[in-house]
């Protein structure tokens, strides 16, 4: 137990004397996390979710120690459980499974004494890769838009392991503006994503 508490009191202690970033600096990072996504359609959402995960890269331009402007490029994957689709043939419920390239341009504004804890917000703009759906494993992409807008908010921490190395934890939210469809002659069914993400900055 004595042992335990030496090392949560080092880490605090790394934690609370770590430096910001200056202004005009860069940092880069990776990050991976578990998405929670499904779609919303005249103020309904849809309780079915598709569990999958995201995974890129950013880089974080400093304009002071308390703002900078952050772009990342994630492979993200998205789409719903239990959705209703009619064919020629048949009309049934299947899962869809879209996944995307999604570039979020965010500002990033860094708070508390360290500026270690932070909170973003700004637009995103996601490309379509595939689309599919698992009862009959037709290929939907041809029925998709080919991008998706929206808007991205998160808050997050970082926990310095040195002076240039952080790791992160990230709580973000994507809401979609856009049709996921293409043709969509009803009411628009717009994307909406949950993710819990950690990564390396540095």
């Amino acid at each position: 137990m004595t042992k335990f508490c030496k090392v949560v009191l080092a880490l605090v202690c790394l934690y609370t004397t770590a430096s910001a970033q200056t202004k005009n600096t860069n940092e880069f990072g990776v990050q991976i996390g578990l998405n929670a996504a499904t779609v919303n359609a005249d103020g309904m959402t849809n309780s079915n979710y598709r569990v999958g995960f995201n995974a890129g890269v950013s880089i974080d331009h400093y304009f002071s120690e308390s703002w900078s402007l952050k772009a990342k490029l994630l492979y993200d994957q998205k789409g719903w459980d239990r959705g209703y689709l009619a064919t020629p043939e048949d009309t049934y419920y299947t899962n869809y499974r879209l996944n995307y390239l999604t570039i979020p341009v965010l500002a990033n504004w860094h708070f508390g004494r360290t500026k270690n804890w932070y909170l973003n917000f700004g637009p995103y703009t996601s490309i379509l890769l595939s689309a599919s759906e698992t009862e009959g494993g037709m290929d939907l992409k041809p029925f998709m838009s080919g991008a998706e807008f929206g808007l991205d908010l998160g808050i997050g921490v970082k926990i310095p392991a040195s002076d240039k190395l952080k790791f992160f934890i990230e709580l973000n939210g994507q809401g979609g503006i856009t049709d996921v469809f293409k043709d969509n002659t009803g009411s628009a069914i717009r994307s909406t994503v949950s993710s819990i993400n950690v990564g390396i900055n540095f």
